[in-house]
């Protein structure tokens, strides 16, 4: 491990974030002798971030903890664009209101995170669209146009991959490392941004900010980024069989988000402790060292984290009790999800699709077929089994680690 002396570089360094630095000891010099303001962009192609994005965002935080000031770059305008890295598609136009109020919808997450005002390290959020919607064709071409090889651009990995592949890239789409090689500079230019950070699949187009500022102004950023962030399974980070792990309440309940952190490998738990909690680095290593069934202590404690910070602490509350009353006590938790039945009984299918534990009948039957489906802890097997409700709550559980609630109308 690098011995840096700021405490920003320590602290990113211990905890697992820093995969490539442009230079080490120029940024760790200039961390040392004052505030630095980084940012990283977010594109606003949804309502919610998911938890894929999440290290990006504990980065930011990370920086604000090490005294220095965190920019938040929405792409208002490279939304409009879309970043071709690790797609094989375009990406479906948005209009201007839906982009907006994404952005409005993102910034909850940002706000829980992180401290926002006017002091010299309150986070600052700021769009692109501000001033990329105000360019002209012509004036983008002189300006930035002749520091951009096309030879080097195909060489990108956000582009090579793509063609390599044989899908098409529209213009529009290799137009978005010039932008963003564009946003850094506006950034340094307007409020004397230092540092972008982001994923490694971001290297080359950080490379072509820092080289495009130094061209044309001679100013010294730098660049980071985080290691691919991928599960003890290979699996890239966000991704699971029901989708992604939204990070706003609206897009994934409280309970189903506690839970991902919850059913994290034992592998996971010591590297996910370090980047996504503020908990100290002695107590993380206690945890992770934690053998059998004891790691799911570290597991719930990781769950709860993490839900306090992304959601608040009474969502991890009730979160935990939820967990509690459905695992320890074999009762119904106030969080799982629901399916309100008008008559007296419901087949077991209709049962798991009503509680979206499968997507289509021929899928819960599958369930059924395999011996995943339970209703009040005891086995289906029967596709043809139908619950009698009466006037009580019956759990239907699809595995051992999703449960819902089955309720008579």
């Amino acid at each position: 491990m690098t011995q840096y002396q700021s405490t920003l570089l320590r602290m990113l360094d211990e905890r697992g974030y820093i995969h490539q630095l442009t230079d080490p000891q120029g940024l760790d010099k200039l961390a040392n002798e004052g505030v630095v303001p980084g940012y990283i962009g977010f594109d606003a192609t949804a309502p919610s971030l998911h938890i894929g994005s999440l290290v990006q965002i504990m980065m930011l935080r990370r920086l604000q903890q090490a005294g220095h000031k965190p920019v938040v770059l929405m792409g208002g305008g490279t939304t409009r664009i879309g970043d071709p890295t690790g797609r094989d598609e375009s990406r479906k136009m948005l209009s201007d209101q839906t982009i907006e109020d994404n952005i409005a919808s993102i910034r909850q997450v940002f706000t829980r995170l992180l401290t926002f005002g006017d002091g010299p390290t309150d986070a600052v959020m700021v769009n692109n669209h501000d001033w990329l919607g105000q360019l002209g064709y012509i004036e983008l071409l002189q300006e930035v146009g002749t520091h951009f090889t096309v030879n080097r651009m195909l060489t990108f990995d956000s582009v090579k991959l793509r063609l390599d592949r044989e899908q098409p890239m529209t213009f529009l789409e290799f137009n978005y490392m010039i932008l963003q090689g564009y946003d850094f500079r506006h950034l340094n230019k307007a409020m004397d941004v230092r540092l972008q950070m982001g994923g490694s699949d971001q290297w080359g187009n950080i490379i072509n900010g820092i080289e495009l500022t130094r061209r044309k102004d001679g100013r010294e950023v730098f660049g980071l980024t985080t290691p691919l962030l991928t599960t003890a399974d290979g699996k890239k980070m966000g991704k699971t069989a029901a989708g992604a792990v939204w990070l706003n309440e609206d897009a994934l309940p409280a309970w189903d988000f506690w839970q991902y952190w919850r059913n994290a490998d034992d592998r996971d738990v010591g590297k996910f402790l370090r980047l996504f909690t503020d908990l100290p680095l002695d107590e993380i290593m206690r945890l992770e060292s934690l053998e059998g069934s004891e790691i799911n202590s570290a597991k719930i404690v990781l769950a709860n984290e993490v839900t306090r910070l992304v959601r608040g602490e009474e969502a991890a509350k009730a979160a935990e009790a939820t967990a509690a009353a459905t695992f320890a006590g074999g009762g119904l938790g106030q969080d799982l999800p629901t399916f309100d039945v008008a008559e007296s009984d419901i087949g077991i299918i209709d049962a798991l699709v009503g509680l979206g534990f499968a997507a289509s009948r021929g899928e819960a039957k599958r369930l059924v077929a395999g011996s995943g489906a339970r209703v009040d802890g005891n086995p289906i097997t029967d596709e043809g089994f139908r619950i009698a409700l009466k006037d009580k709550e019956i759990r239907v559980s699809s595995g051992k680690k999703k449960h819902g609630i089955l309720r008579r109308a």
